[in-house]
């Protein structure tokens, strides 16, 4: 009984520090965010009076500003998942791909130099892709009108400005997704590829019957962040587009920031930003469900 006892609290002092990290950077601010959300919080005044479900129900008012606010910004960021998600996942796979039928010698540099863009910071990255989309002087503007191609408005003008922003988004963030699908085809034994050379199968029926089947645990993973981490795009159109042309690309996240520090409306911020998390975490169950949904019946 007093080994059991020392036991358990031995196992509770090594989780002690990561519940500890939880409850601060995570629990937390969550519950106080949902505890501002039902409050008039505005930040230069001191007064915060509760006003219950108020800033949700105006939110899902047709009409009101901050219905227009909340489902303008979300629209826009739904199309950012729509078109980066599927990208994110087929590029990083490919890549992953590729590089397992490169040549040994030379596969752990082609690793580094598709990871390294993810190491960067959002304000280097905008500075890199800056200087390459920039309308006048950008290097890819520079070099269409030495071919005498009209220069094209990237940053500035639909449907360039999406172009823009996924090509940003995939350079900067399909290495951390390349590196976990690698993993994942490391994990595929060789014998289940022989045998099916043996049964005559083509490349495309190992990738489809094989490599697909047995790295889609994997793929559940990389499609739920990369989901979780589009939803949550703030940096590519805040420094790059600035929410242009017009409010074409202001996301969710942009909209919260505004409604927060410049407008000052703090409470009617994180009810937005509390939604915006029960969207995420709705979606993510979906698909969750989508994959898995009946492999109790299956088996």
């Amino acid at each position: 009984m007093v080994k059991s006892w020392h036991s358990k609290l031995t196992s509770s002092l090594f989780v002690l520090p990561y519940f500890i990290c939880f409850a601060a950077f995570l629990l937390f601010p969550i519950l106080y965010g949902v505890y501002i959300s039902l409050h008039n919080f505005e930040l230069l005044s001191p007064d915060h009076d509760f006003v219950g479900l108020k800033h949700y129900i105006t939110i899902f008012t047709p009409g009101t500003y901050l219905n227009s606010l909340f489902f303008n910004g979300l629209w826009n960021t739904i199309q950012f998942v729509i078109y980066s998600v599927p990208l994110l996942i087929v590029v990083g796979l490919a890549l992953a791909m590729l590089i397992q039928h490169l040549p040994s010698k030379i596969r752990g540099m082609f690793r580094t130099f598709y990871f390294l863009p993810y190491a960067l910071s959002a304000s280097v990255m905008s500075v890199i892709w800056l200087m390459i989309f920039d309308t006048n002087s950008g290097f890819l503007n520079s070099l269409l009108m030495k071919l005498n191609i009209p220069a094209i408005p990237w940053l500035t003008d639909q449907p360039w400005a999406w172009v823009s922003l996924i090509t940003t988004t995939l350079w900067w963030t399909i290495g951390f997704n390349m590196i976990i699908f690698i993993n994942a085809l490391n994990q595929v034994p060789e014998d289940f590829y022989e045998a099916a050379s043996l049964d005559g199968a083509n490349a495309w029926d190992k990738f489809i019957h094989i490599t697909l089947p047995s790295i889609k645990p994997v793929m559940l993973f990389v499609m739920i962040t990369s989901t979780i981490a589009s939803f949550n795009v703030f940096a590519q159109p805040f420094l790059l587009t600035r929410g242009g042309p017009g409010d074409s690309t202001k996301v969710l996240l942009i909209n919260v920031l505004d409604q927060a520090f410049i407008r000052k409306e703090i409470g009617s911020a994180s009810a937005m930003a509390i939604l915006m998390a029960l969207l995420i975490m709705i979606i993510s169950v979906v698909q969750f469900k989508l994959t898995y949904g009946n492999k109790g019946e299956e088996s």
